[in-house]
């Protein structure tokens, strides 16, 4: 393939458009045009797979349709809307994101590229998808799909969590980049990543553009993209308390930035070093809340991974000694009945302990 004739890129683009057309997946955000939609979308399907913002996305829209009634929203049922998406700096990004665009632009997304990367949670890759598809403006996306078809086609060798290796990739998708059909294009790179040149088998048969792909040329599309060993993941143990005052339980709620911000949990924490979970449960509702309590049984122990490390939650009833509520880390708290579990929006490792504790307390029946 070495230099790219002009004849190739056009060829390319063309095969690539005329299969995107063909077999592109249906999908709600690819039936408008309206850039509210595209960019909600865009943010949704950013850290999530495609199935599950298919869950969302519907419903999300339909609760806030348009960028004033996202602004005026209040965050926590944002929040709530976003529940078990994760990545919840996305949702809280957007709303800040939504109220400055009411602010400064009447409630419209800006069309210019620039405008939109000083928005809040509005980076390179969200920027020129919505450029391209909603305002058809000449920016490339590179997302994680691009990437790979990327390294494949023109066989990087650079592992992929080098500068280096983004930068080539920036490189050679510039010459190739199609600016009469930008956001076609873009969504054609997306969706062959996504569908047929996927990260362990890829369908090189039913590529439209395997005679321009040299890692294919070369029968080493497996060896593509190059990765670096990982670092084993951390775990860490924490230990949670489920504290019943009557018929009410107690909730606290994090602090608004930071890994799952503004969400609500059981109190708890992560255990020190040659320390027992029950101890640390003990410290940890002490420390947040000024609380004494009193341990009781053992409830249940649930695991749970993020993205760069994983936690073991050690779950115990609590009862009530003596204190008057201080909160010292949490911004927040509630006493609540079991009706009104649903009302707040709680972390994922939350619902696998309030599903497990089903079976054990009447308390989390309805959950």
């Amino acid at each position: 393939m070495g230099s790219h004739s002009s004849m190739n890129k056009k060829n390319l683009q063309l095969s690539l458009l005329k299969w995107y057309q063909r077999h592109q997946r249906r999908l709600p955000w690819r039936e408008t045009d309206n850039p509210y939609d595209i960019w909600i979308s865009e943010v949704m399907l950013q850290q999530t797979q495609v199935k599950t913002v298919l869950k969302y996305y519907p419903a999300f829209i339909k609760k806030f349709p348009d960028i004033k009634l996202l602004a005026n929203a209040p965050l926590e049922e944002v929040l709530k809307s976003w529940e078990l998406m994760g990545y919840y700096a996305r949702a809280r990004n957007l709303h800040r994101a939504a109220q400055v665009v009411t602010e400064k632009y009447q409630g419209k997304l800006p069309e210019s590229y620039e405008k939109l990367r000083r928005l809040p949670g509005i980076g390179a890759y969200i920027a020129a998808a919505i450029s391209s598809i909603a305002f058809d403006l000449p920016y490339p996306v590179l997302d994680g799909n691009v990437r790979r078809v990327m390294s494949r086609l023109f066989a990087i060798d650079t592992p992929t969590n080098l500068n280096e290796f983004h930068e080539k990739c920036e490189r050679r998708l510039s010459q190739i980049f199609d600016r009469e059909n930008p956001g076609n294009f873009n969504q054609a790179m997306m969706e062959l990543g996504a569908t047929i040149c996927v990260p362990k088998m890829p369908v090189c048969s039913d590529c439209p553009v395997q005679k321009h792909c040299m890692a294919y040329a070369k029968g080493k599309q497996q060896a593509y993209p190059v990765k670096v060993q990982k670092k084993p993941v951390p775990e860490y143990q924490i230990a949670l308390g489920v504290l019943l005052k009557k018929d009410r339980l107690l909730i606290t709620r994090r602090k608004p930035e930071g890994l799952l911000g503004g969400l609500w949990e059981l109190p708890g924490g992560k255990l020190h070093s040659n320390e027992m979970p029950p101890e640390a449960c003990v410290r940890e509702i002490k420390e947040e809340v000024n609380l004494e309590v009193e341990l009781g049984e053992f409830l249940t122990r649930i695991k749970h991974a993020y993205t760069h490390f994983k936690i073991v939650v050690n779950v115990y009833s609590c009862k009530l000694r003596v204190g008057k509520i201080r909160l010292k880390g949490p911004v927040d708290y509630r006493w609540i009945k079991s009706s009104e579990l649903d009302q707040y929006p709680f972390p994922a490792a939350n619902h696998k302990i309030f599903r497990s504790l089903k079976t054990k307390l009447d308390f989390f029946k309805k959950f």
